[in-house]
């Protein structure tokens, strides 16, 4: 066999599907870890500085996102190993297709391995579906944010007395940020329109967009893994009802 016939055998070998799902799990949850731990530390600091004055009122949030970054971590390396299984099995199953009537045979315990991927996989999309959602509450929070300090300024142009816009109000606490107790809880007028100038308010919100992306691309990319694995799975099980095995 020549060397153009072997590199287009191993080309062939390759599963191109969990490939293309492996790349994008990896830049997935790199922004959405990356960028939600630095987002989760910059929310601290917008917290302790524009909405609470005692440090008691925001205790449970700080606790949360210390803990939640904790998460982040182990969420990466369970993801990263997960990608590289997935990948490994991707090459498998695409060996077993490619090679039908060669050397390879699939084995029961085989097609058992690919039935418990496709279920993991599954499972985890769905859970995954969840955490995307989740993501998306600090991207609406902060957006809001931002129409409100747009709008403040629209007024602040428009009108001379500051009572004209000193009512409306960005409230951390509709949110769940907050406690209901928590003072001021609030950020009104002028001064909600200054935080919006701050750079640690650009930060958080593009941070937050970039988190919100990575889980959405995360989420694809386990959507593909599970449309890959089933085709994969079926394939095999086809192949051993034609007595293709060992």
């Amino acid at each position: 066999m020549g060397c153009y016939d072997c590199c287009i055998r191993c080309l062939g070998a390759v599963p191109y599907p969990s490939l293309v799902s492996t790349l994008l799990c990896f830049t997935g949850m790199a922004l959405f870890c990356g960028c939600g731990h630095e987002a989760l530390a910059h929310t601290e600091v917008l917290v302790e500085t524009y909405f609470v004055r005692n440090i008691q009122d925001y205790v449970i949030l700080a606790s949360f996102i210390k803990y939640f970054q904790y998460v982040i971590y182990g969420l990466a390396s369970f993801f990263f190993l997960y990608c590289i299984l997935l990948l490994a099995e991707g090459f498998y199953t695409t060996s077993a297709v490619k090679q039908t009537f060669g050397e390879f045979r699939s084995t029961r315990c085989g097609r058992c391995l690919s039935l418990t991927f496709i279920i993991v996989t599954y499972v985890l999309a769905v859970i995954w579906l969840a955490v995307f959602a989740f993501t998306a509450i600090p991207v609406f929070f902060f957006f809001n944010m931002a129409q409100t300090c747009h709008n403040i300024n629209i007024l602040a142009e428009t009108t001379p007395s500051i009572n004209q816009h000193g009512w409306i109000c960005m409230d951390a606490r509709q949110y769940g940020l907050l406690p209901w107790n928590a003072m001021p809880g609030k950020a009104c007028g002028m001064t909600l329109a200054s935080i919006c100038k701050t750079k640690e308010f650009f930060v958080t919100y593009d941070l937050y967009i970039a988190a919100f992306a990575g889980a959405g691309i995360a989420l694809l990319a386990l959507f593909l893994y599970v449309v890959a694995t089933t085709y994969n799975y079926a394939v095999l099980r086809f192949l051993g009802r034609k007595g293709l095995r060992c």
